[in-house]
């Protein structure tokens, strides 16, 4: 857990992640506020090695909810890099996830690959060829923006039934153009983006890219998708795969300790690529074993961390780990 991992030009200090996480918090605009400011701070402070900010919105139409952080405009730059050099200062490495929400989007602008309701949502617009290569540029504006904020590492949000999610899977996707039916045809909005953001986004600095790797439903994207899918990915460039699941309808999910480390796994070995584990993992045990048995080359921590920002102190409890404010505190020392 707490040996270093480099990639690119960022020198993550240990194997623990902080997953984007919605805070719904943000100003009606999308501005940070004080609350992004405590939180994020409290979870450098507490030794987390990897933060990576929460879905943020490449369009304004784009928003999760009216309260989601923004990168729509250059105004949004200026709070998102006090975020960069706050956790900075901690030692942490700062990403960012951007993202649209598509048909899952909060107000009444919808769009989507097809014009197929997500349930108690109103129909979304389906792109057209021209409109999907709009939301493309503000794919790679975003880009640019994230840059100038100074974060390290850029996220592109292809999970969770999101506007990338519904071009992957067939379920939402009943396209007849070069954006539907075959799988290559299916990802080219993913690649297309991938290649946008690339024109902005340093080579020198880490891409990830989040996806569901499976929908839990008939005809939905597979594991065996979400390989294929990576490995195409990984020779585009990409060079670390945040592996979640579902989102894109609703569907049964059997949820356990750990339940989707076996999809960041397969991930891992089937396109070699280094991949970020997460699913309801919370003792320093778990992680231990998913790293060591090299399941995944990073542990997402979501609802533990929100429980408990001190988390990777309490792991390994020693005066190198601990900020020097709080060595009285360290268990065990007098």
């Amino acid at each position: 857990m707490f040996t270093p991992f480099e990639i690119k030009n960022a020198t993550i200090p240990n194997r623990i992640v902080m997953p984007p996480m919605c805070m719904y918090s943000a100003t009606e605009d999308g501005y940070v506020t004080n609350w992004h400011r405590v939180h994020y701070g409290a979870r450098a402070v507490g030794g987390v090695g990897l933060i990576i900010l929460e879905a943020t919105a490449v369009e304004k139409r784009g928003r999760l909810s009216n309260r989601d952080l923004g990168i729509w405009d250059d105004s949004h730059i200026e709070g998102l890099a006090e975020l960069v050099d706050l956790c900075k200062a901690h030692g942490s490495v700062v990403g960012i996830q951007i993202a649209h929400g598509g048909r899952k989007s909060w107000g009444d602008d919808l769009v989507a690959p097809s014009a197929l309701a997500f349930p108690d949502q109103a129909v979304p617009h389906a792109l057209s060829i021209s409109e999907i290569q709009d939301v493309v540029e503000s794919w790679r504006q975003a880009a640019r923006r994230a840059e100038a904020a100074g974060f390290k590492l850029l996220q592109i949000h292809a999970a969770h039934g999101y506007l990338i999610h519904e071009f992957l899977s067939p379920l939402s996707n009943q396209r007849t153009d070069e954006y539907g039916g075959s799988l290559e045809n299916r990802m080219r909005f993913l690649l297309e983006i991938v290649e946008a953001v690339q024109s902005e986004w340093p080579q020198k600095k880490p891409l990830s890219v989040r996806l569901s790797a499976v929908d839990y439903l008939e005809g939905g994207l597979t594991i065996e998708d979400t390989v294929a899918i990576s490995r195409v990915l990984k020779a585009k460039g990409v060079d670390l795969m945040d592996i979640s699941s579902g989102g894109l309808l609703p569907a049964r999910i059997e949820l356990a300790p750990g339940y989707q480390v076996p999809f960041a796994e397969a991930v891992k070995k089937g396109a070699e690529i280094p991949t970020i584990a997460v699913g309801l993992i919370t003792t320093p045990e778990l992680a231990q074993e998913i790293l060591s048995n090299g399941r995944a080359d990073f542990v997402a921590l979501g609802r533990e961390l929100l429980r408990n920002p001190y988390w990777v102190l309490q792991a390994k409890p020693d005066q190198e780990t601990w900020p020097w404010q709080y060595e009285r505190a360290i268990p065990g020392k007098q």
